[in-house]
């Protein structure tokens, strides 16, 4: 069997408007990634004017931007997109913490899906191999947030 989550191939979001906002730190990664999501998107019937796009400067700051888009944009799910990569100081483990935390509060407190649209790696091998490579996530986080935006109305 094949492992992995496997997404109901009928997966249809016209309708659902759908923010994604965008890190550029680690920028070849995190473009690719966009792209991909707003591949997997429109491939599900999610239309341009529907997809609400914004950047920012890192992955701290994705949760700013999906709270503008939340307050400002009336999306009903947003996809942050962003690419953490190990240094050799702490930095990694607090900005990873930090992220998931204020994902997770952002989704409780507004009552909208955060899809966590971000690659905590240890190297940029493993950034690029799950971001423009085989084992990219782009797709995948698309649909996750189609079924969960879904979900949510």
């Amino acid at each position: 069997m094949e492992k992995g989550i496997h997404f109901d191939k009928t997966l249809q979001g016209s309708g659902l408007r759908v923010g994604i906002v965008v890190a550029r730190w680690n920028e070849e990664c995190t473009s690719a990634l966009e792209q991909q999501v707003i591949a997997g998107l429109s491939n599900r019937g999610v239309t341009q004017e529907d997809i609400v796009r914004c950047s920012v400067p890192g992955s701290y700051e994705l949760v700013h931007g999906a709270t503008m888009l939340i307050e400002k944009e009336q999306v009903g799910v947003v996809i942050p997109i962003g690419v953490l990569i190990k240094g050799e100081t702490m930095h990694f483990e607090y900005i990873a913490e930090a992220v998931s935390h204020g994902f997770m509060a952002l989704q409780l407190a507004k009552n909208i899906p955060i899809i966590f649209g971000v690659l905590t790696c240890l190297t940029q091998e493993q950034a690029l191999v799950r971001s423009v490579g085989d084992k990219s996530h782009g797709d995948a986080w698309a649909a996750t947030a189609i079924e969960m935006g879904l979900l949510a109305r």
